[in-house]
C-alpha cells in the first residue's frame, strides 16, 4: 500500500495511461496514486518524501538518483541499462534489480524490500554515502571540479578557446 508517482510518457506508448492499464488497477490505486505524463525528474528525486526510484536504468538515471540520494528498482530494457542494473544492484548495493519477466508479487516484494526492510535501509545509507561523495568530487578543489579545469586550461594552452 505505498503511495507513488508514475510518470507514463505518451512518447513512450501509444495511448494513455487510461488505456494501458487496467480500470480495476486504476480504481485500485487512485487514492494513494498520481499517474501523469511528465514530471521534472530531478526536482522529484530531490524531494525528501521520495524513497525509491523504478527507473530504466538508464546513466543519466541513475547520475539523478546517486546525486538525490536515493536508492533504485533497476528494470533494464536495452543498451547500457543492464551493465548499470548490475553496478546499482551487485557493485554499489544501491538498489534492487527486476527481473526481465515481471510478475505482481515480485513488484510487491522488490518495493517492500526497498521500502520497508534493513536491505533498504542499507541501500539508502550507501547511496546517501555516494551523493555526498558525488557533491564533494564536483565542488571547488574536488576532483571532477579539478579535472574539468584542468581539460579547459589545456584547450586554452592548445590555443584550441575562442579569444
Amino acid at each position: 500500500k505505498q503511495p507513488f508517482l508514475w510518470v507514463i510518457r505518451p512518447d513512450l506508448i501509444d495511448a494513455g495511461h487510461s488505456d494501458v492499464l487496467p480500470a480495476e488497477f486504476l480504481d485500485k490505486v487512485k487514492d494513494r496514486s498520481l499517474l501523469v505524463r511528465w514530471a521534472p525528474q530531478i526536482k522529484v528525486l530531490s524531494h525528501p518524501s521520495v524513497g525509491g526510484f523504478l527507473t530504466h536504468s538508464g546513466w543519466n538515471s541513475t547520475l539523478e538518483s546517486i546525486c538525490a540520494g536515493v536508492p533504485m528498482i533497476s528494470r533494464p530494457f536495452l543498451a547500457e541499462q543492464p551493465t548499470n542494473r548490475r553496478f546499482v544492484s551487485e557493485v554499489w548495493k544501491i538498489g534492487l534489480a527486476m527481473n526481465e519477466v515481471v510478475k505482481r508479487k515480485h513488484v510487491e516484494d522488490t518495493v517492500k524490500r526497498l521500502m520497508k526492510g534493513e536491505e533498504g535501509q542499507q541501500m539508502r545509507k550507501r547511496v546517501s554515502e555516494l551523493r555526498d561523495a558525488s557533491t564533494r568530487a564536483v565542488g571547488q578543489g574536488g576532483s571532477s571540479y579539478i579535472n574539468i579545469e584542468r581539460f579547459v586550461q589545456a584547450i586554452q594552452r592548445a590555443g584550441l578557446a575562442n579569444p
